[in-house]
């Protein structure tokens, strides 16, 4: 009777345990997926002209993305709840043999909007129309994966997690009543989904909107008050960033945090 017992037991354990291995299988397989899509490029062999963008970051190397960074179409952009997130791109050399770089991949961070062009053909010129998935790198990525002569190549690409140096950016933009913050520098998911906002005076915390890209608003006068954040990724995880702005912060200004995803 014991050793029945014993037998069930085990039987029981060794299959709550498969499942729970079975599990992790698949999350594993479904983060490690690859996506076909294209990528062409912008901006100049510089970069100069990927400054700026729809998800509202200025100066892409003080935010923490540097050059490795791309405009999604629409059908990835997601109406900017896609800016910060994280890309591993190759080129798809069993397609063009001829332009890819054998062996080369880049990850990339979305910073920028690539919009449709309805005057063109979506295999012609309009490659960002929806519903296609399409990356307008920055020159330097696009030339890390593929000959610049290509134009446009055919990819494969898939989400991966954003690794950052030092912490979470917060500038603070707008006007009295109107705090504009941009959130930037963030690693982890990388996309941001929630905001609050605490001052020190108030002491409570307060849901903020997306205004666009990674633009974040509170309507609540916040002047002459040290202020918190916590921000929440799309992963779930959340950061809490407190007393990050001193009391006498001012429109205009940027500050750095010690905490990251």
């Amino acid at each position: 009777m014991e050793s029945a017992y014993l037998f069930t037991t085990t039987i029981l354990l060794v299959g709550l345990f498969s499942t729970k291995f079975h599990v992790v299988d698949a999350a594993a397989a479904a983060a490690a997926a690859w996506f076909p899509a294209h990528a062409t490029f912008y901006g100049g062999n510089d970069a100069s002209g990927t400054m700026g963008g729809a998800c509202g970051y200025d100066n892409l190397y003080t935010d923490g993305y540097g050059t490795k960074t791309a405009a999604l179409s629409t059908a990835l952009f997601n109406d900017g709840k896609s800016c910060g997130g994280c890309y591993q791109i190759v080129c798809d050399a069993k397609k063009v043999p001829q332009w890819c770089l054998k062996g080369k991949s880049i990850t990339i961070t979305a910073t920028n909007f690539c919009p449709p062009n309805y005057a063109l053909p979506s295999n012609n010129g309009g490659w960002c129309n929806p519903p296609r998935p399409h990356f307008d790198m920055s020159q330097p990525a696009f030339d890390t994966i593929a000959k610049y002569r290509a134009g446009i190549v055919p990819i494969l690409y898939r989400k991966v997690t954003c690794r950052r140096s030092g912490g979470l950016r917060f500038t603070i933009t707008g006007r009295n009543y109107f705090e504009l913050v941009l959130i930037s520098n963030v690693g982890g998911a990388g996309e941001i989904s929630k905001v609050w906002i605490k001052g020190s005076k108030t002491n409570k915390w307060e849901t903020m909107s997306r205004n666009w890209g990674a633009n974040w608003q509170s309507l609540s006068y916040l002047n002459g008050q040290s202020l918190s954040f916590r921000v929440q990724v799309s992963s779930g995880r959340i950061q809490t960033a407190l007393n990050v702005v001193p009391s006498n912060w001012q429109f205009g200004q940027s500050f750095k945090s010690n905490v990251q995803f």
